[in-house]
């Protein structure tokens, strides 16, 4: 198996450069969307939650209210580490099951894990390459507004939030910048496919 941690600020294009590595063969993990599973009704981290934060972080249905939530840790360090705490072991060891599972369909998978806290959680899986989408702050910005709708002061706010491009750049094996047109990034992820096969057949042989 050939494991690459993909990691990058918000709107980096890092859902870019992962569709196109799938389109080229590799399987994709979501850390976003396993951090939704790990917190489904009925789980020990969904009752963490509440037990840290209160009843008010869920919704009628027994939901996490992942906005209100979101509200609570934004601009407060020792609450995010407190909520960190609860949902970033959950996630290491949920993403440690599937990708010993593709492993085991597959011992010549490439896996690509898509991890946009890889920095912030010091996520630990053993990479054989870490891969960062990088595009400027006032691009992220732009496409925060416009794709998804934020107020551009929000945006901004959500940006910098973020460790910085220099923090994520210092683990980087590849950098591919995404703050040119569609078709410069994805060149970039097709001559990244054409290393990672390179390396994946020398390890394997």
């Amino acid at each position: 198996m050939y494991l690459i941690g993909l990691t990058g600020g918000i709107a980096s294009g890092k859902s870019t450069v992962a569709r196109r590595l799938v389109e080229h063969g590799a399987i994709h993990l979501d850390a976003d969307q396993l951090a939704r599973r790990v917190v489904e009704p009925g789980t020990t981290c969904l009752r963490a939650i509440v037990d840290a934060f209160g009843e008010g972080v869920l919704r009628s249905d027994g939901t996490l209210d992942r906005q209100r939530l979101g509200e609570l840790v934004f601009r407060d360090d020792e609450a995010r580490a407190r909520l960190n705490a609860i949902v970033h072991p959950a996630v290491r060891e949920l993403s440690g099951t599937l990708i010993a599972k593709a492993e085991r369909d597959d011992p010549d998978a490439v896996v690509v894990y898509d991890v946009p806290l890889l920095v912030e959680a010091q996520v630990d899986h053993p990479f054989d390459l870490v891969v960062v989408t990088s595009a400027p702050k006032r691009t992220q910005v732009e496409r925060l507004v416009e794709e998804r709708g934020f107020d551009p002061i929000q945006a901004e706010a959500r940006v910098d939030s973020q460790v910085s491009d220099e923090e994520r750049r210092a683990v980087a094996d590849v950098v591919i910048d995404t703050g040119g047109t569609l078709a410069h990034t994805m060149s970039q992820a097709d001559a990244l496919w054409v290393d990672i096969d390179r390396a994946r057949r020398a390890k394997r042989a």
